[in-house]
C-alpha cells in the first residue's frame, strides 16, 4: 500500500531565521575558541580600512638600525612595508603557522629584503631574551590568542623599558575583534601604558608604551 508524504515550502521568512542562528552560533563559536587564520583561508584577507599600512607606518615610526618585532605577520600584509624602513635594523617575524612564515619569506625575496628574521612559535611563551626589542605590533592577532594577558605579559618582558607596542583591531568580520576598553586594561595590567588611539572604535591602532 503505497505512503503518500506531504511536502511543504519553506518560507523565506523561517530559512532567514534558520540562517541567523547558525551564523551567531558560528560567531559565538569562534570568538569563544581562538585560533589563527588558516593558511589556506589567506585569499580572504582583503583591504583593511582603517587599519591601513600606510596608519600602521605613521602610527608605529619605525627607524633606521631599530629591531621589531612583529606577532603574527600571516603572508606579511603589514611586514614587507615595516621592514624597508629599518635600513641597518631587522624585523623578527613571529607566527604560529609555518606555512604563513615560508610564504613571507618567498615575497621577502621577491622584493629585495633580506632583514626579516621569521621564526614560528606560540605568543603565550616568546622565543627571545627580555629587552630584545625596541618596538612590537601585531594586527587583529590578539583576540586569536588564547590566553592574550600572557602574550600582553610576553610582549612587555620582550620589550626594552620604554619601549612601544602597537595592537591594531578591526571589528568588520572579525570574530576575535578586541575592544579598545578590554585592549586597555590588559595592557595596563600587563604594563603598558596608553599614549594614543587612532581610529575609530571599531577599526584603529592603538600605541602602548612599556612603563
Amino acid at each position: 500500500m503505497p505512503v503518500w508524504y506531504e511536502y511543504r515550502l519553506v518560507k523565506p521568512r523561517t530559512l532567514l531565521a534558520f540562517g541567523a542562528a547558525g551564523l551567531a552560533a558560528g560567531a559565538y563559536w569562534a570568538r569563544t575558541h581562538p585560533s589563527a587564520c588558516p593558511y589556506g583561508l589567506r585569499v580572504l584577507l582583503g583591504p583593511r580600512p582603517f587599519i591601513s599600512r600606510e596608519r600602521l607606518l605613521e602610527v608605529l615610526e619605525p627607524a633606521p638600525g631599530e629591531r621589531i618585532l612583529e606577532v603574527g605577520p600571516g603572508t606579511g600584509y603589514y611586514t614587507l612595508d615595516v621592514a624597508a624602513r629599518l635600513d641597518g635594523g631587522s624585523l623578527a617575524a613571529f607566527d604560529v603557522q609555518q606555512e604563513m612564515l615560508d610564504h613571507l619569506m618567498r615575497e621577502a625575496g621577491a622584493r629585495g629584503i633580506s632583514n626579516v628574521e621569521p621564526t614560528a612559535g606560540d605568543a603565550r611563551a616568546l622565543p627571545y631574551p627580555d629587552a630584545s626589542f625596541d618596538a612590537a605590533y601585531l594586527v587583529t592577532v590578539l583576540g586569536e590568542v588564547p590566553d592574550q594577558d600572557a602574550a600582553l605579559r610576553e610582549l612587555y618582558r620582550v620589550l626594552e623599558p620604554g619601549g612601544r607596542l602597537v595592537v591594531g583591531e578591526l571589528a568588520l568580520g572579525d570574530p576575535h575583534f578586541v575592544t579598545p576598553g578590554k585592549l586597555f586594561a590588559a595592557a595596563d595590567a600587563a604594563g603598558f601604558t596608553l599614549e594614543r588611539r587612532v581610529g575609530p572604535p571599531f577599526g584603529y591602532f592603538a600605541l602602548l608604551r612599556r612603563r
